[in-house]
């Protein structure tokens, strides 16, 4: 494939915009205009957290990645038109000897910080390898040698490169038209001992260096992240986050819409550096809160609601309200469905084989959306081909068995393609409206029948606020709370669709 770079970008970011029903971007001021620099974030999505780097940095950005991805199909072509520089792991060269392998690396090290020496970043995931831990794991020096390697290379009186630590935010990692986060945070300040040059040939030094910076790189990707120790913890912190938000916005007296991601990571921000600092001042008391918020959320669970759920308005006292809401479960259910049946029947192979297959080839969770992913850009299309080959030669054959019926495979092969792309497009829309008007048929018959435990979560919530309210109480936490209950953030954008 004969892809340019621009290409190359526009590809992942169209990947990623039918992966993600929604991408945030914060912190775009923090990238300067002028000099190259080094990204550095965690690694716990696979693929997708280069592609969305790739998709949401304001400049060029080029990779180091393992080599073995390069032999990946499609994947490979669309990392060499990115630019990507080939990274050579022992883990994967077992035939190779050490020297060979070191050999490689230098110059791969060479070529990315040449790049960030032209005025282009580097991206880097220090931590060496994608997982599925709540918080980075154990730092490589690769990005820490990457930058003394570059103030090495570039010329003397040219802007110096910074590094750029990158958060990357997901609201459920996996699944498919989920919504993501980035956040550029400002450059990393390195102390002045940390920045003496290095001689090209003090090797000791270097390495000595190395070591240090990436001591100093350690805790701040843990604080960009907002890394917790167990996933039921990082739950936990959310569940108080989203409760303190719902129970704001009622004693303000009005109705908020579902938070963005934004808003979401700097709550989630505010309630982990409460946490943190009144756990070592407030052990029991914390440790108490945080068994009641428990309790309280496997009382959520069972009666499948949310914080904010508790606070829908009644249900409508009136004769009309069984026929409204009959109306509109006959549009959704029944209407929709004709209209969509083909595109379904067209997408449905395609659609059951991704998950099996994700299973079968993700060797750890974290690499199951980046399955998905591939999978679906091969199989969809895929199953759309087929449909309208299968149609066009039918057409065909009915055409030779029926004298009335006029030849034209090709317009029925074509519309067939066309009605499986555009139908698994409307089936999306459509599943989420059904899951909307499911859940909003819910939440009222729970309103009606289920009146006293809303009352009870209710009562819960607000005491579970006062002590969170309590507990905060003259901390310095990230952010600021709004009149509505929301916490404040910086504006943040959709990823920008200008190739750099």
């Amino acid at each position: 494939m004969g892809w340019t770079r621009g290409n190359a970008v526009r590809v992942v970011r169209r990947l990623i915009g039918l992966f993600f029903r929604r991408v945030e971007v914060s912190g775009v001021e923090n990238v300067p205009t002028e000099g190259g620099g080094i990204l550095v974030a965690w690694h716990p999505n696979g693929l997708l957290d280069p592609a969305l780097i790739i998709s949401c940095f304001p400049r060029q950005v080029v990779f180091g990645a393992r080599h073995g991805l390069f032999k990946w199909p499609v994947v490979g072509h669309l990392m060499k038109a990115l630019g990507t520089v080939p990274i050579y792991r022992a883990s994967d060269m077992k035939d190779a000897n050490e020297e060979s392998r070191r050999a490689a690396n230098r110059k791969s090290l060479d070529a990315l910080a040449q790049a960030v020496c032209d005025g282009a970043f580097a991206a880097l995931f220090p931590e060496g390898v994608s997982h599925d831990e709540p918080f980075p794991q154990e730092l490589k020096s690769g990005a820490a040698r990457l930058y003394y390697r570059a103030r090495q290379m570039c010329a003397p009186g040219t802007t110096p490169p910074v590094i750029i630590p990158v958060g990357l935010h997901y609201d459920d990692k996996t699944t498919f038209r989920s919504n993501a986060l980035v956040e550029f945070h400002a450059p990393l300040r390195i102390s002045s001992t940390l920045l003496d040059p290095i001689a090209e040939d003090d090797e000791e030094t270097f390495l000595t260096r190395s070591a240090e910076l990436t001591e100093v790189l350690e805790p701040v990707l843990q604080e960009v992240t907002h890394a917790t120790e167990t996933w039921e913890l990082n739950h936990m912190m959310n569940r108080v986050r989203s409760l303190v938000r719902a129970e704001r916005a009622k004693r303000a007296g009005v109705s908020l819409k579902a938070p963005d991601m934004a808003e979401r990571t700097l709550g989630f921000a505010r309630v982990w550096t409460a946490y943190q600092t009144r756990l070592q001042t407030n052990p029991e008391q914390v440790d108490a809160l945080v068994e009641r918020v428990g309790a309280y959320d496997r009382a959520l669970q069972e009666v499948h609601l949310d914080d904010d759920d508790l606070d829908k308005p009644p249900a409508i006292e009136s004769r009309w309200l069984p026929i409204l809401l009959a109306l509109q479960a006959a549009v959704v259910f029944l209407v929709f469905p004709p209209v969509l049946l083909l595109g379904s029947l067209i997408n449905a192979p395609a659609y059951f084989l991704i998950r099996p297959i994700a299973n079968a080839a993700s060797r750890q969770y974290k690499d199951t959306a980046t399955i998905k992913l591939l999978a679906g850009v091969i199989l969809f299309p895929a199953s759309w081909l087929i449909a309208a080959l299968l149609v066009g030669f039918g057409q065909l054959e009915l055409h030779q068995s029926f004298d009335g019926i006029p030849r034209a495979p090709w317009a029925a092969g074509v519309t067939t393609f066309l009605i499986g792309a555009i139908g698994g497009a409307l089936a999306l829309v459509y599943v989420e409206l059904v899951k909307r008007t499911w859940t909003s048929i819910k939440i009222r018959a729970k309103r009606k029948w289920g009146s006293t435990i809303i009352r009870q979560l209710a009562a819960e919530r607000a005491a579970l606020y006062d002590l969170v309210e309590e507990l905060r109480e003259g901390l310095d936490l990230p952010g600021d709370v709004l009149e509505d209950g929301r916490v404040g953030a910086d504006r943040f954008s959709i990823a920008p669709d200008d190739v750099p």
